[in-house]
């Protein structure tokens, strides 16, 4: 395993919302017997209310500000030597001291999900604010690709089996002893 990994032993999936940031972060920790957190959620759970409630009624900044103090959060247990898999949310590695700061402690792995499915998943869903508008999320899908593509590892995403995954991410040379 890769020499990163070991002295901070934290996986960071990033990507847009919709690609599968959770379902295959918890496969991943799963199977690596690692903790699994998902910074929405602590976000949810930290502020007892939801995210898009968070946008409405403090706005984005705030929201980001939340987001970047979780993902500290969870960077400062894994650099005591707590692994773990942290999914992301869609615009956290977008942030550059948060980008930062997961690069320097782990591995992030870029979840590239093709538009339309990416699409498919969301469209039809109210908790995600940023996804209300079409032409917005698909403007914000193409602007944070290229922000994405500075993870370490990208593994495409070609389907709904959130295991094709995970092996594509065990796989990787990073993870070979």
């Amino acid at each position: 395993m890769n020499l990163r990994l070991k002295r901070t032993p934290g996986i960071y999936l990033v990507g847009f919302m919709g690609s599968g940031k959770s379902t295959i972060g918890r496969g991943l920790a799963r199977h690596m017997g690692w903790s699994f957190f998902d910074s929405d959620d602590e976000i949810e759970a930290a502020e007892k209310m939801a995210i898009s409630e968070i946008f409405d009624t403090r706005g984005e900044a705030e929201f980001r500000r939340i987001e970047s103090a979780i993902v500290r959060q969870h960077v400062s247990s894994i650099e005591r030597g707590r692994p773990a898999v942290l999914a992301l949310g869609g615009g956290a590695f977008v942030a550059e001291a948060s980008r930062q700061l997961v690069m320097a402690n782990g591995v992030a792995v870029w979840l590239d999900c093709p538009w339309e499915t990416v699409h498919r998943r969301v469209s039809q869903t109210a908790h995600r604010p940023l996804a209300r508008d079409p032409e917005t999320l698909r403007t914000l899908y193409h602007e944070r690709r290229s922000v994405y593509s500075l993870a370490d590892i990208h593994v495409t995403i070609e389907g709904d089996d959130p295991t094709v995954a995970v092996g594509a991410i065990l796989r990787h040379p990073i993870f070979k002893k």
